[in-house]
């Protein structure tokens, strides 16, 4: 390693792979501690020589060579480090005064214990893994297959949602544009073209794997392969302590992304939103992209429960994880991992989702359009996705507004008046209507900003309603003073008030 480099990692400090270490009179029993959890974790860089706050202390010029071989000596020995494991430390001349023992410590493949214990990476700390599950976690992390692939070699095709694939032929079809290859196929050779039926090069085992009993699977069969399997919709806005409403989903993945959209789309509001000539869902586009997250890219053999939580300033995924690394995830930063390739491609298939990647990038671009602040990504053996929530926020209010002005200088009549109370002040622009108007009435006075006028057809149409109901929200509209109604019955419209 060279001195620049080492110079801005003792700048930086110590992270989830860095660790700073003393060493004054010898290696001690924590430097092996943080060897393991290297090797248990990401791996990592261990300096010998270091204080915690990144001061250089050095270690002593006649010891180093000895130091070096005691740790070769000690990770090389079984009845110690379990399995052994070879590493080759750093000698690095600091300055005139000071020398640093680097070691670097790569990944493992294999779950690693030291004095027969073992030790996982959290942050900047190592720390003893005794709980069954935790120790189960890190072998699943370490498994160099997907789990996906698991043959369930006495599954047969009557344990599966039969029922499911002309549904499934009609998206695929649909998706693709008008012809799909799954549409003439039957029913066993869509599951082998899917990659749900196969067999297992290295044991030669053949059969329907996991992935085709999470896709597909009937309810029992599920259960039988995965016990812990299931999904909490929770939605915490009053009652924070435990719930206002919950829905607990333990059926398939097809059939649980219907489930949790709904749940979704029942508690959150519906924003219009413009793109280009479009008129797009906001709450659906984020929804996707949430709810395909947590049921495709889960690591389905954990008993961490996968969770969709909807707060009052937020709303959040979460699900067990083949974590590749640790930390934030961005645009910038964004390698796509598929922790289920045959999941992912059948949902792609079908239009649950979009290319590997693309969904991190569409939550970042709607996201500000839906709340005005950006989602959070963290990657960990739990992956977590945090979309912030604000109902009073409106892009198209925002992008619309006086840029002379602000909410906090206009008259508070102008900001807080309800839809039913009167006229609006014939100064007042329809830009500057209180963001409590609501959507409906946003998308009608949006549409006549762009067009003019507005006809209740074409107010039909824009708000997917009955011709009356249209016809009654512009009449609404006209007698609250934010349009003026020109013509009669057939030749009505509605224009902005003047």
């Amino acid at each position: 390693m060279d001195l620049v480099k080492l110079q801005s990692v003792l700048k930086i400090g110590g992270t989830v792979a860095v660790e700073f270490k003393r060493c004054g009179n010898g290696i001690e029993a924590d430097t092996y501690e943080t060897v393991c959890s290297f090797l248990n974790r990401f791996g990592g860089d261990i300096f010998l020589g270091v204080l915690d706050d990144g001061t250089v202390s050095g270690v002593p010029d006649k010891a180093a060579t000895d130091m070096i071989k005691n740790f070769i000596k000690v990770v090389s020995n079984p009845e110690i480090f379990s399995p052994t494991v070879y590493l080759d430390p750093e000698i690095i001349k600091y300055d005139e005064n000071h020398i640093i023992i680097h070691i670097h410590v790569p990944p493992s493949a294999e779950v690693h214990s030291y004095k027969k214990t073992i030790y996982d990476r959290v942050d900047d700390a190592d720390v003893k893994v005794s709980a069954t599950g935790a120790i189960a976690q890190m072998y699943i992390r370490k498994q160099g297959i997907f789990t996906e692939k698991r043959i369930y070699s006495y599954a047969k095709l009557e344990d599966f949602r039969l029922d499911l694939l002309p549904k499934i032929r009609i998206m695929a079809q649909n998706h693709a544009g008008g012809g799909h290859p799954w549409t003439s196929m039957d029913d066993m050779e869509l599951f082998r073209s899917a990659g749900l039926y196969g067999r297992d090069m290295a044991t030669g085992e053949e059969g329907f794997n996991l992935a085709a009993i999470m896709l597909l699977g009937k309810d029992e069969v599920i259960f039988n392969s995965v016990p812990a399997y299931v999904t909490d919709a929770l939605v915490r806005k009053i009652n924070v302590d435990r719930y206002d409403d919950r829905e607990i989903i333990k059926t398939n993945l097809i059939e649980s992304y219907d489930k949790l959209m709904e749940f979704g789309k029942k508690h959150l509001p519906d924003k219009f939103f413009l793109e280009d000539t479009t008129n797009k869902s906001l709450r659906n586009i984020i929804l996707r992209e949430m709810v395909s997250n947590v049921l495709m890219h889960r690591e389905f053999t954990s008993s961490y429960t996968a969770k969709f939580v909807i707060e009052h300033d937020r709303m959040y995924v979460e699900n067990a994880n083949r974590a590749a690394y640790q930390g934030f995830v961005t645009v910038d930063n964004l390698e796509p991992n598929p922790k289920n390739p045959i999941i992912a491609a059948f949902f792609r298939n079908i239009g649950y989702a979009d290319q590997l990647g693309s969904g991190v990038r569409n939550l970042f671009k709607y996201s500000k359009y839906y709340s005005g602040k950006e989602p959070q990504f963290e990657e960990g053996d739990v992956f977590k996705i945090v979309m912030p929530l604000d109902e009073s926020y409106s892009f198209d209010y925002a992008v619309n507004f006086d840029v002379n002005k602000s909410a906090d200088k206009m008259p508070i009549k102008c900001r807080q008046m309800p839809v039913n109370a009167g006229k609006v002040p014939m100064h007042m622009e329809i830009n500057y209507v209180s963001q409590s108007l609501s959507e409906q009435y946003k998308r009608l006075l949006l549409y006549v900003e762009k067009n003019g006028k507005i006809t209740s057809r074409e107010a039909e149409k824009l708000l997917e309603v009955k011709q009356r109901r249209a016809r009654k929200i512009l009449s609404e509209m006209a007698d609250a003073g934010l349009l003026e109604k020109r013509g009669n019955y057939k030749t009505t419209v509605y224009v902005k008030k003047q």
